[in-house]
């Protein structure tokens, strides 16, 4: 598949950006549903035609088509990409690759062992090297390389130009071991995921000092140690030319040369038809073409798709009659449009015989497509829009719109932080709820979209005023009450007082009420209202009311009690709806306790049980402040006071319910937009009007993702092994810097909560694997509950590879074995980049 305005730096030293272009509440309900098992889940098998290394023919070239020639081959810096990651897999030490799996496993060609020695009373590594690993120059890979690497990413010294130092800033220090195999690292606090570091593995040479690191190692490579080595970089060709290794100790490599190409994705199929190109990624319209040509190949039959091939007799009849008629002008410009169509025929027909050599090998990718929300302002800043987004959803349907077509299984992605077949896998999506337009609608009514909102003036914003009581008595009382509570004054009896707890509204209390309620009522009444969300408390305001303008917006100022004089709209939940934000909290809590054999394990049952007890009697204060999942709730079964059909879009003081749905125009994006504009028809049946904008594939992560200028986009987020350091900065909760904009690391939603945050932390420094994995199942059940990312499907993965390749083509999760790469036909060396020159 190709890849749209992705982000350079697809490597690890943040979890990386990939845009596709090819292309849920009850506790009961949650305990029992199928979601919650994890080793039921199984991922789709990777597709290289595996082939012993004994029917592999030794020598030729291949050429392997990337999307853009690689600005760096630092792995490290910004603005490496997925070339560079594809580049330096085959030249450095990879010590952890990805299985099949989506596990980290060994690399014996590097590492005899490497393993925790030491817990207490610091955690210490220690690593066996290969005694055969060496450098290119012949120098033994050992600690000195392990302590620069160190050095140069753990964030210490600025002259060195890196892009992350996630996990080397936790070490203290790295020695010497026993021998000079031997790498000893201490670290300063506990890393669960210390396999991720050292990988790729770059010589002292290149990490010792900044300007090697920053500028030498961006084009030239000189000291490797892999089956391959660097032979040439050209720009002018757009190509990156790699041999075998003479030193590599290792199986040797198949291949002589493995060429990387730069070609862009609309020059795919003529690339693999000119026969440029051996391998490449295709998009599914690529990969329909040549399913067709290898169709027609074998049937002998003319051509009944591409150029003309719509051509009816009637229309071939009467071009061919304008061509022979009287008329000269009529006749030449007939003849000038025969002709044209018949080289393009021709050409077609040229390219479909070419295609017949390839084979579309598929599998999924480790990635998935979301919906993302952006929550910094607009109606998204609210989480119950977001939720109603969510709950308008058929996410089976878009899957299939998707997967279905390619013969790929189609089923929608449970998790944020894990994907199907991968070991911490669980369905979480029961912590948001599934597809139902009722619920959605109840969520929209609930935070003031309704039908002629947008003909409405806005109302007075006044803490406590007339406009205001009217609005909030509204939610449980007929028009006529409403009316009648419009002429009442802003002082209420006590009788009237009980009258509005019975019908089940909320009212809006100035201040001073607030302090005489607290004092009248310390007992009973208290606890009862804090327990669903009541208003009667400046501490409930300040932990269950949704305040347009100051409400879960990371770094937000803490929510105050409203002032009279202010004119700061607040908006309090019904008391229905408020026991139901508790009830969310307690599913995200309940969804993710469940252990792998559905039991609680009793490391996660030590960093749950506090968040489940206080989950029970009211929601914690961390998720009730801003950032939080605050706010109002539509239960499994509910009857929804919304309208059963909605037409048009609802409003809400005078502005209409319309949100900016933002998606690349490129070529290669017409899947995307698909998808999007079915999003967009299941968004208009709850009322929601999109306005869809079309941008340049090449601007639209920078100038709309990244600097949040949408309010729903498509993209992509690779798999990880390492969920507990990648995910942190996904959905870390962003926070205010000193000039006032907000610090949002990759957390491109903006929509984040302290509680996810402290999950990450607690999960990243777990060293017993299985707790740790739970401790992220909460975190997602979590991150579906704050409703700012909406996984939809894990990314078809398409390559288009010679026939005759072997051990190459779609590899899932796993990393490629470069070395195994080659021909089972030893006749076909060469072939079939060499039929055109």
């Amino acid at each position: 598949m190709s890849h749209v305005g992705v982000p350079r730096g697809t490597v690890r030293k943040r979890r990386s950006l990939a845009l596709l272009t090819a292309g849920v509440l009850t506790i009961p309900a949650l305990a029992g549903c199928s979601s919650d098992s994890e080793e039921t889940s199984r991922g789709v098998p990777q597709d290289i035609a595996p082939a012993a290394r004994d029917r592999v023919a030794d020598g030729s070239t291949v050429n392997w088509a990337v999307d853009a020639m690689p600005t760096t081959l630092n792995a490290f810096q910004a603005d490496a990409d997925s070339a560079t990651t594809k580049i330096t897999g085959a030249l450095l030490p990879t010590l952890f690759p990805m299985d099949a799996a989506g596990q980290p496993k060994l690399n014996p060609d590097y590492l005899e062992s490497a393993k925790i020695i030491e817990r207490e009373p610091k955690q210490v590594v220690l690593y066996k090297l290969n005694q055969q690993a060496v450098w290119s120059d012949g120098r033994e890979i050992g600690a000195p390389d392990f302590v620069a690497q160190w050095r140069a990413l753990s964030g210490k010294d600025s002259a060195f130009w890196t892009a992350r130092n996630a996990g080397y800033e936790r070490i203290e220090k790295i020695e010497r071991g026993a021998d000079d195999l031997q790498v000893r690292v201490t670290f300063a606090k506990p890393y669960a995921d210390w396999r991720s570091l050292f990988s790729p593995l770059y010589p002292k040479e290149i990490t010792g000092k900044p300007d090697t690191f920053n500028d030498g190692a961006r084009t030239a490579l000189k000291n490797t140690a892999g089956p391959f080595q660097l032979k040439s970089v050209s720009k002018a060709k757009g190509t990156v030319t790699l041999t075998r290794n003479p030193r590599w100790w290792g199986d040797k490599a198949k291949l002589d040369t493995l060429v990387f190409r730069a070609v862009a994705p609309k020059d795919r199929t003529k690339a693999l038809a000119d026969g440029t190109v051996h391998i490449t990624d295709v998009d599914a319209t690529t990969a329909n073409r040549i399913a067709l040509a290898l169709r027609d190949g074998s049937n002998g039959q003319p051509l009944t798709h591409g150029p003309g091939a719509d051509l009816t007799p009637a229309a071939a009849l009467r071009s061919w009659a304008l061509a022979h008629g009287s008329d000269e002008e009529q006749a030449e410009i007939a003849q000038a449009a025969r002709e044209k169509n018949r080289k393009a025929v021709a050409a077609y027909g040229a390219e479909q015989k070419a295609l017949r050599g390839y084979a579309v090998r598929k599998s999924l990718e480790p990635a998935y497509t979301q919906l993302a929300l952006n929550g910094e302002s607009g109606p998204l800043a609210d989480d119950r829009v977001r939720r109603a987004v969510a709950r308008a959803l058929d996410r089976q349907e878009l899957a299939e719109t998707v997967l279905k077509p390619l013969g790929l299984p189609a089923k929608p992605l449970g998790s944020h932080l894990a994907l199907t077949g991968q070991p911490g896998y669980k369905d979480g999506s029961g912590a948001l709820g599934d597809q139902n337009t009722k619920e959605a609608q109840a969520l929209l009514a609930d935070a003031g979209w309704t039908q002629g909102g947008a003909a409405e003036k806005p109302k007075d914003t006044k803490a406590g005023s007339e406009a205001e009581k009217k609005d909030a008595e509204g939610k449980a009382n007929t028009e006529d009450k409403a009316d009648k509570e419009d002429k009442e004054g802003t002082e209420k009896t006590e009788a009237e007082e009980k009258k509005a707890d019975k019908d089940e509204a909320d009212e809006k209390k100035t201040d001073k009420t607030d302090k005489d309620a607290d004092k009248a009522d310390k007992d009973e009444e208290k606890a009862d209202r804090a327990a669903v969300g009541s208003d009667d408390s400046a501490a409930s305001r300040a932990e269950g009311l949704y305040i347009v303008g100051q409400d879960d917006k990371p770094g937000a100022a803490p929510v105050q009690a409203p002032d009279a004089s202010t004119a700061t709209h607040v908006l309090a939940p019904s008391r229905a709806a408020a026991a139901q934000s508790l009830a969310l909290l307690r599913q995200a809590s309940a969804v993710s306790a469940v252990s792998e054999d559905g039991t609680t394990a009793e490391a996660a049952s030590k960093a749950t049980a506090q968040d489940k007890a206080t989950a029970q009697d009211k929601a914690t204060a961390q998720d009730k402040q801003p950032g939080g999942a605050a706010g109002a709730y539509a239960p499994l079964g509910t009857a929804a006071p919304a309208p059963a059909s909605v037409k048009g879009p609802l409003g809400k003081d005078g502005k209409t319910l319309t949100l900016r749905f933002v998606l690349p125009s490129g070529p290669g994006s017409q899947s995307l937009r698909g998808v999007g504009e079915r999003i967009a028809a299941m968004l208009e049946k709850i009322g929601i009007g999109t306005e869809i904008t079309k941008v340049p594939d090449e601007s639209y992560f920078k100038d709309h993702i990244a600097s949040g200028d949408y309010d729903l986009a498509l993209y992509s987020w690779p798999a990880t092994a390492y969920p507990a350091t990648d995910g942190r900065p996904i959905y870390a909760k962003p926070e205010p810097a000193t000039d006032g904009s907000l610090l949002v690391e990759q957390n491109y939603t903006r929509v984040g909560t302290d509680h996810i945050d402290q999950l990450f932390d607690q999960a990243v420094a777990e060293l017993d694997e299985k707790a740790a994995r739970e401790l992220m199942k909460q975190a997602d059940a979590r991150i579906w509950a704050a409703a700012g990312s909406i996984p939809l499907f894990q990314r078809p993965q398409l390559v288009a590879v010679d026939k005759k390749l072997a051990n190459v083509g779609a590899f899932g999760f796993a990393a490629p074995r470069y070395q195994d790469i080659g021909f089972t036909d030893r006749q076909a060396a060469g072939s079939p980049a060499d039929r055109k020159k």
